[in-house]
């Protein structure tokens, strides 16, 4: 079979689109169309089967939202994926990109709403949508004469054809107690609590990774993401499953069973369904409890009852760890944080002292190989970002075949990566430079040293919002005019995903976020990026502690950071004489931890090289 090439496919697309008949058109046709990547559940990455935006425009990121229309093709993204979305589109002559987070670019909604001919109507598969995005987008709309309206079926799929890959249904595994530390039994007499005060006898959970939190289980179904496809409804009485109950080992249903739990077993496929006929069977006095992240298509499967819409108790539940999970994650911490330092230390010595070519790619293998050494290991958490010079700048960049270069003393290394393991989840990023710097490029990894410092050190009343802390990692770029276009930190799950919600640092607000509360993990990351020559990013993993402070005003309570990862910072790329005498005690203190806490998994031979690479990093600096 010949693959079908970008422009073939949006050809197809846009003759389906003249063709969609669907409830509420009085003509044929729809004037546009929203796809994004994204599945029934809202996830940030996606299966091979759920790429639809990837389908047709050939980007890659993992996130964006196209527009099709009969004349025109867009992709929003924002700033990680700029230039990777200049690469990818496909063709490149047939799409517009509109960069998002820039001030002159407008939104989905603004954009539609002045480019539509009159009275258009815009289609989008409503189980992909979440239900906030899909207000705002039929509000602007309505507002400007057009319609929104769920299609019947996805046009993307119906390119795609035969082509699309199958689903996946992986076997789902038990998390034990020795890793969660609650069972879900309590698990699930917590959210019925929460029910009871926010007078719902219904909640229903979408968010995938929220199901394995609540259940104790893990899966496999998406990449570097250790969940699976279900869905949950919690009544009063009853725990409703929503999957193939053949895909669970033995030893998964009798956990569930021995924590309290005796679910109903529903087919995946038959939640439509069973929404409707729970619907049916509510009184004027039942209220439900269902996420306005959770898909358009299950809000209007509830009708006209009453709905209570704020994000799930097992959003806020999962992001506060219990004190096993909180160790589970400070010792998958240290394990990883060894397993990266065998490889710069193997890293260099291959630059420096021998012949072999050691490129992006095998550079990634190689330090995935030191992961897979350490106890309780079962994978990565996402692919690894392994970059040099110019490919640094791509902020999301995946070295292929086709780009994978030389990793030399000649130019910057941005190397991101992390772990899944089965007491924790990691992601660290180092920039080094195996030779001589530039001036520049030395001020600005000073610089967001100086950003990652400021963050970890600060002292902030409980329940602050990330976002208020955005601009503390930005103050030193900003003071240049120098700037970065991602968030400076996103939360981390324990043997969940790698980005997780509702907590997050950014100069974009999260709308959902509770405030920072100790037991919470976020990364620490800020970075520069100069477009064509290098990208420089600097991330720890920080464990929301509470703060030692002489006072504590009103009894508000105050908290702090614990800094996780334990990888040098690259002396040598730092200006020391750019650092206050705060900051230089900050980096001793940090690396001396690094030092005490590592060099006894690094004893025997086989460790050798990696001990003396680990304490040559860790020596004090001076001005």
């Amino acid at each position: 079979m010949v693959k079908k090439n970008g422009l073939s496919k949006l050809t197809q697309l846009r003759a389906l689109m003249r063709n969609v008949q669907a409830g509420g058109i009085r003509e044929k046709g729809i004037q546009a169309l929203i796809v994004n990547g994204e599945d029934a559940h809202q996830s940030e990455y996606s299966t091979e089967r759920d790429q639809r935006r990837r389908f047709i425009s050939g980007f890659r990121g993992s996130y964006g939202t196209v527009v099709v229309m009969q004349d025109v093709a867009l992709l929003w993204t924002d700033g990680r994926y700029y230039q990777q979305a200049m690469a990818e589109l496909d063709p490149p002559e047939a799409w517009i990109l509109m960069r998002e987070g820039l001030l002159d670019t407008p939104t989905i909604a603004a954009w539609l709403a002045s480019n539509l001919p009159p009275k258009s109507i815009v289609g989008a598969d409503a189980n992909l949508i979440s239900y906030t995005e899909w207000a705002r987008l039929h509000t602007s709309l309505t507002a400007a004469s057009h319609c929104l309206i769920p299609l019947p079926e996805n046009l993307v799929d119906k390119v795609w054809a035969d082509e699309q890959p199958a689903p996946t249904a992986n076997i789902v595994l038990p998390q034990s107690l020795q890793y969660s530390g609650q069972g879900a039994g309590d698990k699930v007499r917590l959210c019925r609590n929460d029910m009871r005060e926010n007078d719902a006898t219904v909640l229903v959970i979408t968010a995938l990774d929220a199901i394995a939190y609540l259940l104790n289980w893990r899966g496999s179904d998406i990449p570097f993401n250790p969940v699976f496809f279900a869905y949950v409804i919690l009544t009063l009485k009853d725990v409703h499953v929503f999957i193939d109950k053949s895909r669970l080992s033995q030893a998964a249903l009798e956990q569930l069973k021995n924590e309290g739990v005796d679910p109903v077993f529903h087919s995946y496929e038959n939640i439509h369904i069973f929404m409707k006929e729970l619907v049916n069977s509510c009184s004027d006095q039942d209220k439900i409890w269902i996420s306005n992240k959770s898909s358009y298509a299950l809000h209007a499967d509830c009708g006209d009852i009453k709905k209570h819409t704020d994000i799930t108790p097992i959003s806020v539940m999962k992001s506060i760890k219990n004190p096993v999970e909180i160790k589970g994650m400070r010792e998958s911490h240290v394990r990883d944080s060894a397993a990266l330092v065998k490889y710069f230390a193997w890293l260099e010595d291959k630059i420096k002292k021998t012949n072999e070519c050691i490129t992006e790619i095998s550079g990634a293998t190689r330090l995935e190989k030191f992961r897979q050494e350490q106890d309780h290991f079962i994978g990565l958490s996402f692919t690894t970002i392994s970059s040099v010079g110019p490919h640094g700048a791509v902020i999301h960049y995946s070295p292929t075949t086709e780009t994978d270069v030389p990793i030399t003393d000649k130019e910057l290394y941005l190397c991101d990566s992390g772990a899944q393991y089965q007491d924790g989840t990691t992601d660290v990023t180092r920039t080094l430079h195996f030779g001589e710097p530039t001036s520049f490029e030395r001020e600005c990894f000073t610089r967001v040293f100086k950003g990652q410092c400021r963050l970890s050190t600060m002292i902030f009343p409980l329940k602050t919002k990330g976002n208020y802390l955005d601009t503390l990692a930005r103050e030193s770029l900003w003071s240049v005019g120098l700037d970065y276009l991602h968030g400076t930190g996103h939360g981390v799950g324990s043997y969940l995903n790698v980005h997780e919600e509702p907590i997050g640092i950014s100069w974009k607000p999260h709308p959902d976020d509770p405030g920072l509360q100790p037991g919470m993990f976020l990364s620490n990351e800020p970075g520069y990026y100069e477009d064509g020559k290098f990208g420089i990013r600097l991330e720890n993993i920080e464990l929301v502690v509470p703060a030692k402070t002489p006072y504590n005003h009103k009894n508000r309570g105050f908290l702090t950071f614990e800094t996780m990862t334990l990888v040098p910072i690259q002396t040598s790329l730092l200006d020391v004489s750019m650092l206050t005498d705060k900051e230089i005690e900050y980096l001793n203190s940090y690396h001396a931890r690094c030092l005490q806490i590592l060099k006894p998994l690094l004893q025997g031979p086989e460790n050798h090289q990696a001990l003396k690479w680990l304490e040559k990093q860790t020596l004090p600096v001076s001005r």
